[in-house]
């Protein structure tokens, strides 16, 4: 009994020895050519990507859509060389062709949203409308630019909060961008007896004065209005984005003690009431 179990599991391993090497003798060089070519294509793919990598980096593009098109375009060689080996081998290609063109759809469709993201993330690299830096306000929302994915760019703002903002609201919207600086709006009033003149003087004065103040372009100062109260003065300037809050209130406090010292009034809202008896 033991001997006939014996005997049929060795009938059985030389079965399964006789399609190894029958395998082996019908395919060896199918196997051996399908390999040296895969190893093939990994160089060539390597190569290809390097190459395009220095011709990108020699043209100052973007190191984000850089490292994504030759990230890209090496998969595309090494699957291209996969479908070469497959087919060294004997195996049909087309129906894997088929299932991945569905897989691919129906991927598509899942994740519409991300790919939307990433096209206009790549719009953004190569057209840059802004950089890393740079002040843009978009959609109520204005922040520095801190990183730009391909998927989204993250903002901070003057409160150092982080603002992540998916690239697809971003592209085909109103975009402003302010390079380094925000834009400061300041508004007050001053009696009608003031010389208007003397307080544009003393304003410009206290406001260039301020260390963090953009002197490039020079602050507009002037009357702005008419109104009850008296004559109102605007003032427009240009700060940091990232100390926009400092030293807005630091100019406030030198526009206000520049005035107090010269004695200039700042009218407030009087309302008069009679009492009729």
């Amino acid at each position: 009994m033991k001997e006939d179990q014996l005997e049929q599991e060795l009938q059985q391993l030389q079965g399964v020895y006789n399609i190894i090497y029958e395998f082996l003798v019908q395919y060896s060089f199918q196997l051996i050519g399908a390999f040296f070519i895969f190893l093939l294509g990994l160089w060539v793919a390597n190569k290809v990507s390097n190459l395009v990598a220095s011709q990108l980096k020699k043209h100052d593009i973007d190191i984000t859509l850089s490292n994504f098109v030759t990230n890209l375009l090496r998969i595309l060689i090494i699957v291209m060389v996969g479908i070469v080996c497959l087919g060294k081998l004997g195996i049909s290609i087309t129906p894997m062709v088929a299932a991945i063109g569905a897989a691919s759809l129906g991927a598509g469709l899942a994740l519409q949203g991300m790919l939307s993201n990433y096209a206009a993330g790549i719009t953004i690299i190569v057209t840059r409308p802004f950089v890393v830096g740079n002040t843009i306000s978009i959609k109520d929302v204005t922040g520095v630019v801190k990183d730009i994915y391909l998927g989204m760019t993250v903002l901070i703002n003057e409160e150092g909060e982080q603002i992540n903002i998916p690239n697809k609201h971003i592209v085909g919207e109103i975009l402003h961008n302010s390079f380094a600086n925000k834009l400061v709006e300041t508004k007050f009033n001053i009696s009608y007896k003031s010389d208007p003149d003397e307080v544009i003087a003393l304003a410009t004065e206290a406001v260039t004065q301020c260390p963090r103040v953009y002197h490039e372009q020079s602050p507009l100062i002037g009357i702005n209005d008419f109104n009850s109260i008296g004559i109102e003065i605007s003032i427009r300037y240009w700060v940091p984005t990232d100390t926009y809050y400092q030293d807005k209130y630091h100019a406030n406090l030198a526009i206000y003690r520049a005035l107090l010292a010269a004695n200039i009034e700042i009218p407030c809202p009087v309302r008069e009431i009679h009492i009729e008896s």
